[in-house]
C-alpha cells in the first residue's frame, strides 16, 4: 500500500455556516486528487478525509480547489444603474432623496437600506473625489476660471445678501473680485469685462460653472454643452472660448472655488461697511494690498509678480474692443404711480403718460424710455431689487408729489338750469309760494 495513503487518517469535519457543508482547504483537495490518481474510490477517500462522498465528487469534478463565491442574486435596482448614478451625484449622495424619487418617478418602492447598498460604490467614488483633487496646471494666458459666491454682509446697518464674482487666472493665481446684488446674466458679463480691463487682456479659455444664465444644457454622460445665445455673442465679441466644468463636479474648477472661499473668509469675514461704494472700495484695496502680494500656497510666489513676469504678455490684447452692450427692448404700460417696472425696479416717466404704452431700452448702464418716437425719460440703471429711480420734473402738477398743487378755482354759481324764475315753478305746482 502507498505510504501516502497510510498516513491519511480521519479528520474532524469543519462546518461552513454559510452553506451548512463541510469546509475543505486546498491541502484536502490536493489529497483527494492524489488518492484518486492512486486508484482510490470516492467512498474510501471520503472515509479517510472525514467528508461526504458528495463533497469528494464535487471537488474531483472541479479538478482543483476554488475559493467560495457568493451566489449572484438579481437586485431590485439593477436595471436602473445609469439613472441611479446620475441622480446620486446630482443629490450629493443623499440616498433618502433617491428613495423618494424612485417611488415618484419609477413607481418602485424600496427601503432606504436597499438604496444605500446600491449606491455604496458610487459613494466611495464621491468621497474619493472630495478628498483628492488633481490640480490641473495651465500655461500663462491659457485659462481664467470664474464663479459666484454668496455672503451676508452688513452694509449701512442692515444684513444684505451679496453675490461675489471671483475671476482667477489659472497660471499666476491672480484674482479679481466684484460685488453684485444679484447673479443675473448681466452680472456675469459685467464681472468678466471688469476682469479683462483689470488684467489688461483676455485668456484663450474661460472655465465657468453650469449656471442657468450661461448654460442651456450640459449632458453629464456625453459632456455635450449648449451655451446661452447671449453668451455665444459675448464670447465672440471678446474672442475667448467658454468651457463648462463637469456637472456635479465643481472641483474641476478648484482654483476659483478656492478663490471664492478665500474672499469670503479674508476680504469679507465679519467686517461691516457704511455704504455699498465703501464696500466696493474695500474689495479693490484688499485685492491690491493683500491678495495680489500674498505668497500663494501652490506656486510659492506672489500672484502679481508671477502675473507681471509671465502671464501679462501671454494674454490677448483688448485694445480697440469696446464693452459688450447687452441691450434689451421692452414694452411697458405706465402705472398709476407714474412708473414703469424693469427687473423689479421702478423708473419714473411724466405723469401725463399714465396708462400709455412706452418702449424701454435697457443697457448695462441706462434705462431709456420712449413714447411716440420721442425719448421721455433717461435713468441710471438700478442694480438692486425693488428700487425706485425718480425724477422730480416727472411729477410736476401732481398733488402731494414734488410739484406745486394746482387747485381748480371754486365756482359757487349754480348751474343755469337752476336759475329759472319762481313763476315757472309756481305754474307747474299749481299754487303760489
Amino acid at each position: 500500500m502507498d505510504v501516502t495513503a497510510d498516513r491519511i487518517g480521519p479528520r474532524p469535519p469543519l462546518i461552513d455556516d454559510r452553506r451548512g457543508e463541510v469546509m475543505v482547504d486546498p491541502d484536502d483537495v490536493s489529497a483527494m486528487l492524489r488518492l484518486k490518481q492512486l486508484g482510490w474510490g470516492t467512498r474510501r477517500i471520503s472515509a479517510a478525509l472525514g467528508v461526504s462522498r458528495t463533497t469528494v465528487k464535487d471537488w474531483l469534478d472541479a479538478g482543483g480547489w476554488r475559493p467560495y463565491q457568493q451566489p449572484v442574486r438579481a437586485k431590485a435596482l439593477d436595471a436602473h444603474e445609469a439613472w441611479l448614478r446620475d441622480r446620486f451625484r446630482q443629490h450629493r449622495g443623499n440616498a433618502d432623496v433617491l428613495r423618494q424619487e424612485f417611488a415618484a418617478e419609477k413607481n418602485l418602492k424600496v427601503s432606504l437600506r436597499t438604496v444605500e447598498r446600491a449606491v455604496a460604490a458610487y459613494r466611495q467614488e464621491l468621497e474619493a473625489e472630495a478628498r483628492a483633487t488633481v490640480r490641473f496646471e495651465t500655461p500663462p494666458g491659457k485659462q481664467m476660471q470664474i464663479d459666484f459666491g454668496e455672503r451676508l454682509v452688513e452694509i449701512g446697518g442692515s444684513k444684505i445678501k451679496v453675490y461675489l464674482f471671483v475671476a482667477t487666472l489659472g497660471y499666476s493665481r491672480r484674482i479679481h473680485v466684484r460685488a453684485f446684488r444679484h447673479e443675473r446674466q448681466e452680472s456675469w458679463f459685467e464681472g468678466l469685462e471688469s476682469a479683462f480691463r483689470v488684467f489688461g487682456g483676455v485668456t484663450e479659455d474661460v472655465l465657468l460653472d453650469n449656471a442657468r444664465a450661461l448654460v442651456v444644457r450640459h449632458d453629464a454622460q456625453t459632456r455635450e454643452v449648449e451655451f446661452n445665445a447671449k453668451l455665444k455673442a459675448f464670447t465672440k465679441h471678446w474672442r475667448f472660448t467658454p468651457k463648462a466644468c463637469a456637472p456635479y463636479r465643481a472641483r474641476t474648477k478648484g482654483k476659483t472655488e478656492n478663490g471664492v472661499g478665500y474672499v469670503r473668509k479674508n476680504a469679507v469675514a465679519g467686517r461691516t461697511f457704511e455704504t455699498w461704494p465703501a464696500f466696493e472700495a474695500h474689495l479693490d484695496r484688499w485685492t491690491r494690498e493683500i491678495a495680489d502680494v500674498r505668497i500663494h500656497g501652490t506656486t510659492e510666489e506672489q500672484p502679481i509678480e508671477r502675473f507681471q513676469r509671465d502671464e501679462a504678455k501671454a494674454m490677448k490684447e483688448i485694445g480697440g474692443i469696446g464693452p459688450f452692450q447687452a441691450t434689451r427692448e421692452l414694452m411697458r404700460t405706465v402705472q398709476s404711480d407714474c412708473c414703469v417696472e424693469v427687473d423689479t425696479n421702478l423708473y419714473s416717466v411724466p405723469w401725463r403718460l399714465i396708462g400709455e404704452n412706452v418702449r424701454v431700452l435697457v443697457t448695462a448702464e441706462t434705462v431709456r424710455i420712449n413714447h411716440a418716437g420721442r425719448e421721455v425719460a433717461v435713468h441710471e440703471r438700478r442694480t438692486g431689487r425693488r428700487e425706485r429711480a425718480r425724477e422730480t420734473a416727472h411729477f410736476e402738477g401732481v398733488s402731494g408729489i414734488g410739484g406745486a398743487h394746482r387747485a381748480r378755482p371754486r365756482d359757487d354759481t349754480p348751474p343755469a338750469a337752476l336759475l329759472r324764475p319762481l313763476a315757472e315753478y309756481e305754474a307747474l305746482a299749481g299754487g303760489a309760494f
